[in-house]
């Protein structure tokens, strides 16, 4: 039987990660010959995956990527990420509390992110939280990701969610544009990665700190029907 569920995008929502993601990035610049970027600019900059991270980064250098060169370097960058995932990335705080509550009172957790599986993985682990989710999945885990709604939607199905009492919650347009796309309820987090405020976005609520989350879940909870939502899959 299905569950209700809670998915989270990671960087920006459930970790302060632009610390190691910027210092991936100017690594790479550096390398090329170009001027490195502030990590002040990780808003504009993060929330689109590494490949798009890349582009921003030499578009602030007035340069542009052919599809070869492009390819080479996010593997470049992903293998330097790889090896630097936590060096100074973090957990917001009241992560793991909100967390466990959530479980407590009877919800799956997910993971959907717009980063690879296999660093989703790796970074939760180190962090301490990978246990606390059935299913972790990121941009490569499938054959789309956010902000087409068939991620979020393929992520819901792989933990043994409930489409119909799903929430997603997340710091960036491509989450919440993700989510109504799917015709799930949203809830927004405004410390994370975005040039628009999350306000702007309009989630179906906002919360300043993961202390709120546990009320805020239950007060989205509290307007599910049995109307099922549209499967995508």
């Amino acid at each position: 039987m299905t569950k209700p569920i809670v998915v989270f995008d990671l960087d920006g929502t459930l970790a302060e990660t632009a610390p190691d993601l910027i210092a991936t990035l100017n690594f790479i610049l550096k390398r090329e010959g170009l001027d490195t970027v502030p990590l002040e600019q990780a808003n504009s900059l993060i929330g689109a995956g590494a490949k798009a991270l890349i582009e921003r980064g030499f578009l602030q250098n007035n340069k542009s990527l052919s599809g070869k060169r492009h390819e080479e370097l996010f593997d470049d960058f992903i293998e330097h990420y790889g090896n630097n995932l936590a060096n100074h990335s973090h957990l917001f705080d009241g992560v793991e509390n909100a967390l466990d509550k959530l479980v407590h009172d009877g919800w799956i957790l997910a993971v959907c992110t717009n980063k690879i599986e296999k660093h989703s993985k790796k970074l939760l682990e180190m962090l301490g939280i990978a246990n606390r989710f059935a299913a972790i999945c990121g941009r490569d885990s499938f054959h789309v990701c956010k902000p087409d709604p068939l991620h979020l939607c393929l992520t819901i199905e792989q933990a043994g969610g409930d489409h119909t009492r799903a929430i997603m919650v997340g710091d960036s347009k491509a989450d919440i544009d993700t989510a109504n796309a799917a015709n799930i309820k949203s809830i927004g987090v405004p410390f994370g990665y975005t040039d628009i405020p999350i306000h702007d976005l309009r989630p179906s609520l906002v919360i300043g700190h993961y202390d709120e989350l546990l009320h805020a879940v239950k007060k989205i909870a509290g307007s599910f029907t049995t109307v099922a939502t549209t499967q995508l899959v």
